[in-house]
């Protein structure tokens, strides 16, 4: 199981959070958009918070301001995080808007408040874990969703909900973070996500 564990931190890492969400939304679940539309989309979102960020990630890592992936230190945390940042306003300015995708536009936002706490709690030497951000977050939609649709998916809430407890205990195992670090992370992730979730239920 130990050697298990570590898979977690990777296939929920930060970085795919937002494709997650994505696809979860136009393929999972009652969607009435086109199948083009839904491509045209998913590739935009990729484009934004995957493609651009590992050609940052590699840029940062060869000007030596970050050493890995998983962003270990206090100070690598601040560049990847304001680019994060801006990249999610481009792209619920410019993509994914209010109008035509209000569910979606919403956990941008969510996640967009929670890296911003996040950011700013980096410049008084708190760190919390990106990782229980991004799937807690995503759990929180996927809830969201099932209420919103009206679908009752007990068991992809009951499956996101088991992979917050397996990346925790990825990133303990790892000795990425401390619990305390993970339970910000959760809330941090969770919290903004719950309050938006009115404003489109």
């Amino acid at each position: 199981m130990k050697k298990i564990l570590p898979l977690f931190s990777y296939i929920f890492h930060p970085i795919f959070i937002s494709v997650y969400a994505t696809l979860l939304y136009l393929f999972a679940n009652s969607s009435y958009f086109a199948n083009q539309e839904k491509y045209f989309v998913l590739f935009q979102v990729i484009i934004i918070t995957i493609l651009i960020p590992i050609l940052f990630f590699f840029l940062l890592r060869y000007t030596g301001k970050i050493s890995s992936i998983m962003v270990p230190g206090l100070s690598e945390r601040k560049i990847p995080l304001v680019i994060q940042c801006f990249l999610i306003i481009f792209l619920v300015r410019k993509s994914i808007s209010i109008t035509r995708y209000p569910e979606l536009h919403f956990f941008f936002l969510g996640t967009l408040l929670s890296t911003m706490i996040a950011l700013i709690l980096l410049f008084v030497k708190t760190k919390v874990s990106l990782h229980m951000i991004g799937i807690s977050a995503l759990t929180l939609f996927v809830f969201g969703l099932s209420l919103h649709y009206q679908t009752q998916d007990i068991y992809t809430i009951a499956f996101f909900i088991l992979m917050n407890g397996l990346v925790a205990s990825s990133r303990i195992e790892m000795k990425a973070h401390t619990i305390k670090e993970l339970i910000f992370g959760l809330l941090l992730g969770s919290i903004p996500q719950m309050l938006l979730m009115y404003l489109w239920l």
